[in-house]
């Protein structure tokens, strides 16, 4: 299983976010800059997280984006889905005889629970960590 990029840079950006002072914006330019990526395709990621309600768009020439809920409260798996949908990763696709297909429901089960672990996971802990690493060096 691989998630795309661009899940990757929502990840990366959310991080971001976290750290700035609370009220501060930070435009497209600098957080493509940061991630070495173009504007236009982090605008389309972008535009996917403020639809999500993760982050909020100020129009304007002193405008960007900032994070719109307490960043304790946005877990990886809200990123994750904000970018990737939330679609089931396996179907089975055999037809079978019995009316369950057990392979299925194996998967069904690790997906739950890598949910689980990544709903567990949140955007404030990977920016203290982060924080914390600068410190030390």
């Amino acid at each position: 299983m691989k998630y795309s990029k661009a899940t990757n840079y929502a990840l990366h950006t959310m991080v971001h976010l976290t750290m700035e002072p609370k009220g501060q914006t930070v435009s497209v330019d600098q957080l493509a800059y940061m991630q070495d990526l173009s504007p236009t395709y982090l605008s389309k990621i972008l535009t996917k997280l403020v639809k999500a309600g993760l982050i909020e768009s100020v129009p304007g020439a002193k405008g960007g984006y900032s994070i719109s809920r307490r960043a304790q409260d946005i877990s990886f798996l809200d990123v994750i889905e904000a970018v990737e949908g939330q679609s089931v990763l396996f179907n089975c696709e055999f037809d079978h005889e019995e009316s369950e297909c057990l392979i299925e429901r194996v998967m069904i089960e690790a997906e739950g629970n890598m949910k689980k672990e990544l709903a567990g996971r949140t955007i404030q802990s990977i920016a203290e960590q982060s924080q914390e690493t600068k410190k030390e060096k």
